[in-house]
């Protein structure tokens, strides 16, 4: 895949496509013939850091480490992003979820692992 700003993180996503962090403060998300099939930021109107582990859950939603801002988001397929965590967080760099509905944040700022549980509930 060319034409990426600086990539960092990939993650694969459902129905073979994958989603990539790129060091220029943007998520890109491809499909499985690896066509761009859109930018986090522009779909949702969100406005990055610098984003760095990605990876997706369950539901299809996309999880995204931010460093710069210490924070940690969800991207639902559809509806609003929720910021999942917003404290505690020194440099979130890796990401990733269990189907138990853990998330599981590498801190390289304490050179640590943290675990934090997490559900998000529909829009009523």
């Amino acid at each position: 895949v060319p034409n990426l700003q600086g990539p960092r993180y990939v993650s694969p996503a459902p129905n073979g496509g994958f989603v990539v962090s790129e060091e220029c403060g943007d998520v890109k998300v491809f499909t499985s013939s690896r066509k761009l099939l859109c930018s986090l930021s522009s779909k949702y109107g969100h406005r990055f850091g610098n984003p760095a582990g990605v990876c997706v859950d369950m539901d299809g939603s996309i999880l995204v480490a931010d460093e710069q801002r210490r924070t940690v988001h969800l991207f639902p397929e559809r509806g609003s992003p929720v910021c999942l965590v917003s404290t505690r967080l020194r440099r979130p760099a890796g990401v990733a979820c269990s189907s138990f509905g853990h998330l599981f944040v590498a801190d390289a700022g304490e050179n640590c692992v943290k675990v934090f549980r997490y559900g998000v509930r529909p829009p009523y």
